[in-house]
């Protein structure tokens, strides 16, 4: 339920909180994965355990939780062909947000039907190009090797607060 005068923000996880491309690096110079799997590594087994945070995501979130003004969700997508992620990407939320989070996560490949004021997200992919309240364009823009109109956490802060 919306709490009264609060806008929602709702927060993708992969390349917004969790450094995903950090992790694809690792696995590429390692020559653990085969190519085939480097090609879709959304479904390496576990590959969403450990991800390193992104630079500042979790300071700022937790800032803007306190600022009292928003009530924030998380909104990812776990690959279909690797039904694990699912309860990696929960986990890995609740290592470092600990109750935060708790029974505020959506899992969806239609972040389009979701409602909310702001989602922030890097990419256009899932809905996220139609989403209906203002989508944030975070980070690095890997499909299109530019960035973002909101580059990290602190041009995000400059903007909600």
């Amino acid at each position: 339920m919306k709490e009264i005068n609060k806008k929602i923000i709702l927060i993708d996880m992969d390349g917004v909180i969790a450094d995903f491309g950090k992790e694809l690096k690792k696995l590429k110079t390692s020559n653990k994965i085969s190519t085939d799997l480097l090609k879709h590594p959304d479904l390496i087994e576990g590959i969403f355990k450990e991800l390193t945070p992104i630079n500042g995501a979790i300071e700022s979130i937790i800032k803007i939780h306190d600022s009292g003004l928003y009530d924030l969700f998380i909104a990812t997508t776990a690959p279909w062909g690797n039904p694990g992620s699912l309860t990696d990407k929960r986990l890995w939320i609740e290592n470092h947000f600990g109750d935060l989070f708790k029974n505020k996560m959506f899992v969806t490949h239609r972040k389009d039907m979701l409602i909310g004021d702001y989602l922030i997200d890097d990419r256009l992919a899932n809905g996220a190009e139609s989403f209906k309240g203002e989508l944030l364009r975070f980070g690095w823009d890997y499909e299109n090797k530019k960035w973002n109109e909101f580059r990290d956490w602190n041009s995000i802060l400059n903007f909600l607060l």
